[in-house]
């Protein structure tokens, strides 16, 4: 199975609903991946940084989805504010250690992500957060 993963800057929830059908294509500056479950990753990544319990995040709506979850299998969703403050602040050794510990993770439930991969997953979303919060915008992440 192959999945698309792109995190991309907007201004808002109505903006990123665009994005939707197609993806955020040339329309906002996007990250692109495959191959990870980014709503998982999103609140493991946030439990790493902040703290907290992959349930009670989940339980309290993490991640927030924009749009979809419908018959074609794409989705928008809000990178959640706590994250994005974290994501904005940590280190560099921050950012290694939270790959280090993600790669773990996942390892646990049979998936294996290299670990620079995994850093650089890490590294490069943490540098878009740093750019949306510098234009007063926020990061979502398409899934198709």
């Amino acid at each position: 199975m192959s999945i698309i993963v792109e995190f991309f800057i907007a201004p808002n929830d109505t903006s990123a609903t665009l994005a939707l059908r197609t993806g955020p294509g040339r329309a906002f500056e996007s990250l692109s991946f495959g191959n990870f479950d980014p709503e998982e990753a999103v609140v493991e990544w946030e439990c790493l940084l902040v703290g907290g319990s992959f349930e009670e995040l989940v339980e309290a709506g993490e991640p927030r989805i924009v749009a979809g979850q419908d018959d074609h299998g794409y989705v928008v969703f809000a990178i959640s504010p706590r994250l994005s403050t974290a994501l904005a602040g940590v280190s560099h050794s921050g950012l290694s250690g939270v790959a280090a510990s993600w790669t773990r993770l996942r390892a646990q439930d049979g998936e294996v992500i290299d670990t620079e991969i995994a850093k650089g997953i890490v590294g490069d979303l943490a540098a878009l957060v740093s750019r949306a919060r510098r234009q007063n915008q926020n990061v979502y992440c398409w899934v198709g």
